[in-house]
């Protein structure tokens, strides 16, 4: 962001208000939907109070969403006032009440709940009221919990995403030469980088872009605007509790850190300016490496075998970031490396990485959502021309003809049920060669290890008669004239 922008705060209303617009203009446009993530807090009522003023004139469709973590006992008080403070302005308000994951940190749980039921809401933009103040406490933090160069970055004034993929910058504010044009800060700019980008294999919804706008802006000139302005707000008391590592970090080390080094924030701001910038020719770098190794969201592993150890953490860094993974630490990222190129060709290669599984097969790194082991189950089939499975998370379907395929006749001997795989079976669907394994005819014919668990398998009493993709066993095949059943899986299918 341009120096001006930076030095210019004071502590004059007009200035803040054109400081923002600044950052709305090109970017949001009339009509567009534009939500405010409000806590009741001061940052936040400032930001409403600022963009209420600004959507008026620009036609901007402005509302509030306030996220109730039902944490405190005074919750219900804070989404009152929230609601009060919107219907002061005329602005339309929402409210989302999440329940907090438990877990290690109370802080990292209520954030990612806030986050899912912002980024879930009907709207073009997402704008959050991150200041100056708390940019200086995120690049402390994570330079505390020995982040790389993409976390020390800290938050971006913009971020896009989409299930998976982000697109991080400065909304085409200029910065010390790294430029983007105002003119591409439209949702041109981002249907362009969207269309343009890696997606993730599983992607294909777009969330609300993230804006900061406030986020060159020092805390003080935040307060300074709402005392103007005769504002009120509400005090989260959790804020004092320096048991919490960013409370800590604001109440016990930035004051310190402000009676040696006054220029703090600003200095800390910049840093995080230039590893942003570090951080996005990383992504080019990576992007260069998988222009002919990366293909339908697979990673033929043998490029990250050709890279120096370095550019190949950077590569599979952009693998998982692309696919939506959360990133492991630095020895949970060496250790799956290590498996990924040491172990031999034919060696099945699975590494469990937060939610997903990466499998390397066939030579490409292929991530697959986690999903639950398929519940046992018996479903008996009584003439029905669809089966819905959710054990195995699609539907079955059963049409009838003649010729090949299952002879019904051959079916009336006995009960036919489905049910999923749970080893030792076998099937000869090739009436040349002997009866095999499942688990062989499944090597065979390539399919994937993740697959093979989630497909139903049909029964005629203790025969299995058909498993999709490998075919019908030779006992049961139906003659070119007879009546027949023709089964087939469609895995996804509601």
């Amino acid at each position: 962001m341009a120096n001006s922008r930076r030095s210019s705060p004071g502590g004059k209303r007009a200035g803040l208000v054109r400081l923002v617009e600044a950052c709305l203009r090109g970017t949001v446009q009339p009509g567009d939907r534009l939500l405010v993530g409000l806590s009741g807090g001061l940052d936040s009522v400032v930001l409403l109070d600022i963009l209420g003023r600004i959507a008026r004139r620009r036609r901007i469709r402005l509302s509030a969403l306030h996220v109730n973590h039902q944490l405190s006992p005074n919750a219900p008080a804070w989404e009152r006032f929230c609601r009060r403070a919107c219907r002061e302005r005329s602005i339309p308000f929402r409210r989302a009440r999440v329940r907090v994951a438990p877990g290690d940190s109370v802080e990292a749980s209520a954030r990612a709940a806030r986050y899912a039921a912002l980024l879930a809401q009907p709207a073009e933009y997402v704008a959050l009221a991150h200041h100056q103040d708390d940019q200086a406490e995120t690049v402390l933090l994570q330079l505390l919990r020995g982040a790389g160069v993409r976390g020390l970055a800290a938050m971006p004034e913009v971020r896009i995403e989409d299930r998976g993929l982000r697109i991080e910058g400065r909304a085409g504010i200029e910065d010390q030469g790294s430029r983007i044009e105002k003119t591409n800060r439209s949702k041109t700019w981002r249907k362009s980088h969207l269309q343009s980008s890696s997606r993730a294999p599983h992607s294909s919804i777009l969330t609300p872009v993230i804006l900061r706008p406030l986020l060159d802006v020092p805390r003080a000139a935040i307060e300074a605007y709402a005392r103007e302005r005769k504002l009120s707000w509400v005090e989260d008391e959790s804020n004092r509790d320096t048991r919490f590592a960013r409370n800590f970090v604001r109440h016990e080390l930035l004051p310190v850190l402000a009676g040696r080094f006054p220029s703090y924030r600003e200095t800390l701001a910049r840093s995080a300016r230039h590893l942003g910038e570090a951080a996005r020719l990383l992504d080019e770098l990576a992007e260069i490496d998988a222009a002919q190794a990366c293909r339908e969201g697979v990673l033929a592993a043998a490029v990250l075998r050709a890279c120096s150890p370095a550019r190949a953490r950077n590569l599979l860094r952009w693998f998982l970031g692309r696919c939506g993974v959360a990133m492991p630490n630095t020895g949970r990222l060496d250790e799956t490396l290590r498996q990924i190129v040491a172990a031999k060709e034919d060696a099945r290669v699975k590494v469990d990485l937060a939610g997903h599984d990466l499998y390397r097969w066939k030579g490409g790194l292929h991530l697959v959502p986690r999903r639950e082991s398929a519940t046992p189950f018996v479903r008996p089939w009584r003439n029905e021309r669809r089966l819905s499975l959710p054990e195995l998370g699609g539907v079955l379907r059963m049409a009838r003809g003649t010729g090949p395929g299952i002879g019904l006749a051959k079916l009336k001997e006995h009960a036919v049920v489905v049910r999923a795989r749970t080893g030792g079976e076998r099937l000869q669907p090739d009436c040349s060669r002997p009866r095999r394994t499942l688990k062989n005819l499944f090597q065979e014919r390539g399919v994937p290890p993740w697959v093979r668990d989630r497909v139903p398998l049909l029964f005629c009493g203790a025969d299995l008669v058909w498993v999709p993709g490998i075919g019908v066993d030779c006992a049961y095949r139906a003659a070119p004239r007879e009546p027949s059943l023709k089964p087939a899986w469609l895995p996804g299918a509601p």
